[in-house]
């Protein structure tokens, strides 16, 4: 996927002078519109209540929000051309991945001061760890409105009629590691055929996906600014030499090309974000553990997304406020149905119940453990590119006999120029 970088931080950044927040305020009420890459009509229908609310106690400020939904798969490479053909949008979500250049290229507003001083709207109450990603300095540049943990689905189907333990189980006697996963997973592949486990949407190539293993071994792609390589360290050698072996040589992992989905009940255990279990459809017994520990530490890993205010865009001030009232304690609330808050005070069983039926209270509480000091997938002032090239480097490892040394070195050597760009 082509995306921000392929057209430049220098583009982001010029879009970022054509006015907007220097423009005089229109008279009279504006219309606002916000880019999603959802299509969810539940999803929708919910963002549309919470604006036409607005609009009701607004009017003389804002006669309309409109949310246009853009493909996944595409969403930065739209939103990026809408931004250089002059026709950005008011407010905007935002990938984490994408996170550091948006922030960096003055694309977006500071809200900070809108949020902070928005009476009722309780600042305090988001989470510092949370807004990380989308600050600079004093300056936030985003909302961090979604926080969606990765966690273990077990297939406890598959893990009793393979005879294997089950890792709930090992859990509570802190025997849940990467490699007790391994083991079982080839198990009960061997045993009852199907997949053993899969890291869900990495089809080899979402290389990024696989951040939730590596972290178990302290491993990085980077440095923590972004200007080194750390793709040939020797905690991120023996994290990818641990996946390389759980293929090819435990069976542990289907490898290249094998189709297998955990939601059909083939396939003994995934690591995907909890959003998932919309899937579920109660044709197997299944559970939820956290991610296992590495022979480092067990980390927890969020998909993070934000809602910024573009600068280019006609209305900042009136999308800020508007974002101050989607994102206000009582909205935050409804939101999280679908969309883990950062809002500390609605991180409790309880509020989460509501959006998550599937799960129980002790799976539901092992979500809000899943996000308590979480580290976010990988981000970088020249994602795309960098993504681009590390996928292409990185199609060496996927061979039975591949010299996973050998190929970290050399896809740390192609991303090296592109960090420092």
């Amino acid at each position: 996927m082509v995306g921000v970088g392929a057209l430049g931080t220098t583009a982001l950044a010029a879009c970022s002078d054509d006015g907007g927040a220097g423009e005089e305020a229109p008279e009279g009420p504006v219309e606002l519109r916000m880019t999603v890459w959802t299509a969810s009509e539940d999803h929708l229908g919910l963002f549309q209540e919470i604006a036409d609310a607005y609009v009701a106690d607004h009017p003389d400020e804002v006669s309309a929000v409109t949310f246009e939904t853009i493909p996944f798969d595409g969403y930065t490479t739209s939103l990026t051309t809408q931004l250089a053909g002059g026709n950005p949008p008011d407010l905007a979500w935002i990938f984490e991945s994408n996170a550091p250049e948006f922030v960096q290229s003055g694309a977006l507003v500071d809200v900070r001061e809108t949020l902070s001083s928005t009476e009722g709207y309780d600042f305090e109450d988001v989470g510092e760890t949370a807004l990380e990603l989308w600050q600079d300095g004093d300056a936030l540049y985003a909302y961090p409105f979604s926080n969606s943990p990765f966690v273990m689905f077990v297939n406890t189907d598959r893990i009793a009629g393979s005879g294997q333990p089950n890792p709930a189980d090992l859990v509570a006697s802190d025997g849940w590691t990467y490699d007790a996963a391994r083991d079982i997973s080839a198990a009960s592949a061997a045993a009852l055929g199907g997949a053993g486990l899969v890291v869900r949407d990495f089809d080899y190539m979402n290389w990024t996906n696989l951040a939730t293993v590596w972290g178990g071994w302290d491993a990085e792609p980077w440095s923590a600014d972004g200007a080194t390589s750390e793709f040939d360290s020797p905690e991120m050698v023996d994290a990818l030499e641990w996946f390389h072996d759980a293929i090819f040589t435990q069976n542990a992992i289907p490898g290249p090309g094998t189709s297998a989905d955990f939601f059909a009940g083939d396939t003994t255990m995934t690591i995907t974000q909890i959003s998932r279990a919309s899937s579920l459809d109660g044709s197997f017994a299944w559970d939820i553990v956290p991610l296992p520990a590495g022979p480092t530490q067990q980390q927890n890993i969020v998909g993070q997304a934000g809602v910024g205010v573009l600068a280019a865009g006609k209305n900042p001030q009136a999308a800020a406020n508007f974002l101050a009232y989607f994102t206000n304690p009582e909205n935050s609330a409804s939101l999280s149905l679908y969309f883990p808050p950062p809002r500390e005070s609605l991180l409790n069983p309880e509020t989460l119940a509501a959006g998550n039926p599937v799960f129980s209270e002790p799976q539901l509480g092992i979500v809000i453990d899943s996000i308590s000091g979480a580290t976010t997938k990988p981000s970088h002032a020249n994602f795309a590119q960098v993504d681009t090239t590390a996928r292409g480097a990185l199609d060496a490892m996927w061979t039975p006999d591949a010299d996973v040394a050998a190929v970290a070195a050399d896809v740390s050597e192609a991303i090296q120029p592109l960090l420092e760009a």
